[in-house]
């Protein structure tokens, strides 16, 4: 578009517009909030937080990058002198009419969060805003296992432009290595791997859903699904293989299937102590490193069982 009012004449007049400043680096703990919000909103911060890429719009507020605004606003700005800076002008307008503030949060959303032009803090930036965005994720296994794990490689990834395509294929070659392991009869080499695979899925999963690589995002978060379900179920074959029973395939099976409803109940926000696929595989992992494997896959299920009963009992209470 070459002007305001080129762009306000090929609007809908019911559009909303997306305000982006230049160089900012966000996360989606703080994009979605604003996205819920009704009619022109600015993300601001108090004006003596401000980083120096935040433009002050008065009242004590400072711009943090992001603004939701009606597109009748782009047609005031396009009916100003041409003068004007359109970014500056739309939030002077909108924050005249009575824009909605909305304060950016304390915490991981704002250390994942800024304006950056200067190229040696974009790295910075960028592992802060990885680290928020695994922060955001619910459960004691992103929490210990999978943001350690990006503190100490993401530098030397970021260093070396690692391309996702790359780290998912790794991801996948570890996932075989596994479950080629579990179904040869080593155990604890195979459910050890498997851990990892998971955490690394996660991972890669984060780096594709910033990089806006969809499909690959989806594929690494079916991979960290997909892992510990395989890998219980081989667990309970080679278990019977060696007494010739069925105990420990039905239990493996009745596991993978109150996780998968257990999945499929959760809500977004749920407590961290709640179960999930890669939390069990950890639980069946540690029970084979001390020798119980057995004793692992029991304890795997009947935490996916309670998992399962609370997230009935938050599905059936009123919101």
């Amino acid at each position: 578009m070459r002007s305001a009012g080129e762009a306000a004449a090929r609007l809908h007049p019911l559009a909303q517009l997306l305000v982006v400043a230049d160089g900012l680096i966000t996360t989606e703990a703080v994009v979605g909030p604003l996205a819920q919000e009704q009619g022109d909103t600015l993300l601001v911060v108090p004006e003596g937080e401000g980083d120096a890429g935040y433009e002050l719009i008065g009242g004590g507020d400072a711009w943090a990058g992001l603004a939701r605004l009606d597109s009748k606003r782009l047609t005031e700005v396009a009916a100003m002198p041409r003068d004007y800076d359109v970014q500056s002008s739309l939030l002077h307008v909108a924050a005249q009419a009575g824009a909605l503030r909305l304060v950016l949060p304390e915490g991981e959303p704002r250390t994942g969060h800024g304006i950056e032009s200067r190229r040696e803090t974009l790295e910075t930036r960028s592992r802060a805003v990885v680290g928020a965005t695994l922060a955001a994720r619910p459960g004691w296994f992103n929490r210990w296992l999978v943001r350690p794990l990006a503190r100490a490689v993401m530098p030397w990834l970021m260093r070396r432009h690692m391309p996702t395509g790359v780290m998912a294929g790794v991801t996948a070659a570890s996932g075989v290595a596994g479950l080629v392991a579990l179904w040869t009869g080593q155990l604890t080499i195979g459910l050890l791997l498997g851990v990892f695979t998971t955490a690394l899925a996660a991972l890669a999963a984060s780096f594709a859903w910033l990089r806006d690589e969809d499909v690959l995002a989806r594929v690494m978060g079916g991979l960290g699904l997909g892992v510990p379900a395989l890998s219980a179920l081989l667990l309970g074959h080679a278990l019977d293989a060696e007494t010739g029973e069925l105990t420990a395939r039905v239990l493996a099976l009745a596991l993978v299937a109150a996780g998968a409803l257990g999945h499929r109940a959760m809500r977004a926000g749920r407590p961290n102590w709640w179960g999930d696929a890669p939390a069990y595989l950890v639980v069946i992992a540690v029970g084979t490193v001390l020798g119980m494997p057995f004793l692992g896959l029991v304890c795997a299920a009947l935490y996916a069982t309670v998992t399962l009963a609370f997230a009935i009992e938050t599905l059936r209470a009123p919101v």
